[in-house]
């Protein structure tokens, strides 16, 4: 009768640990993926001429607004520019207020540690910017001279590479952007300008009798669009939209709109 009984009790364990087993709580459903982005923010310093700047109706205009259109129109993303302290772009990229710095950001090695950059789509100069009639005709000339340019750009770096002609200035002075330093080179203020050429050209063109540019200058530098380093799916679309509109020729006809000739690398 014992023995009947175990194997009753032992039928009745194997029948409940079966029902058990059958009403264990399903496995969690997986998480759904994030929404695919539908746009993409670029931030810029919008008085930065031809690259991004506003025209008399107030409107955001330049190479690198046409740009970042046709590469978002390829990736089928609307595109938001959004002017920021140029100054603070790092900032503003990391933090994920803006999704790409997009406006002549010149590649470094230093700014390789916190930005992912595209391939280089065009080469750039830091030029010197003179009064017409200076007679500062070389960089050595700077020696003892007040000198001017944006803070927080390129060409702040380059000047500071070269530290014996750094050192030598009277004054080193730093502005917002560069129509204000420029504006002060022709009140007197300052003495020369050390600018991105695709900017100081731009300006020396429209006013050939005010300024002159040197024939030395602070280096060559390349452009690139700047991301977020775990930002890689939207590097990749992006390299292959820059890669795709060089080899068709967009990128040349909208250096040529701007520039009067292809300057894309």
């Amino acid at each position: 009768m014992k023995k009947i009984a175990a194997v009753a009790l032992l039928s009745l364990g194997a029948l409940l640990a079966a029902c058990s087993k059958q009403e264990s709580a399903p496995a969690a459903a997986p998480a759904p993926a994030p929404a695919a982005a539908t746009k993409i923010v670029v931030g810029l310093d919008d008085n930065f001429p031809p690259m991004g700047f506003r025209d008399d109706k107030n409107q955001l205009v330049g190479f690198d607004i046409d740009m970042a259109k046709e590469a978002a129109k390829r990736l089928g993303l609307e595109v938001e520019f959004k002017p920021i302290d140029w100054s603070a772009k790092e900032a503003e990229l990391s933090g994920k207020r803006v999704d790409a710095l997009w406006n002549g950001l010149t590649i470094t090695e230093e700014r390789k540690q916190n930005i992912a950059f595209t391939a280089p789509y065009m080469e750039n100069h830091q030029i010197i910017v003179v009064p017409a009639g200076s007679a500062i005709k070389t960089k050595a000339d700077l020696a003892g001279k007040v000198v001017g340019a944006q803070e927080g750009s390129s060409a702040v770096d380059a000047i500071k590479k070269e530290d014996a002609v750094f050192k030598s200035f009277k004054e080193f002075k730093t502005f917002g952007d560069n129509v204000t330093a420029l504006m002060d080179l022709t009140t007197g203020r300052l003495e020369a300008v050390v600018v991105d050429e695709v900017v100081g050209r731009y300006y020396v063109a429209k006013k050939p009798d005010a300024y002159a540019v040197l024939g030395d200058n602070f280096g060559t530098e390349e452009y690139g669009v700047g991301l977020r380093k775990d930002d890689t799916e939207l590097h990749g679309k992006l390299e292959k939209a820059l890669a795709d509109m060089k080899a068709d020729g967009a990128a040349a006809k909208i250096a040529e709109q701007w520039f009067g000739k292809n300057i894309i690398k």
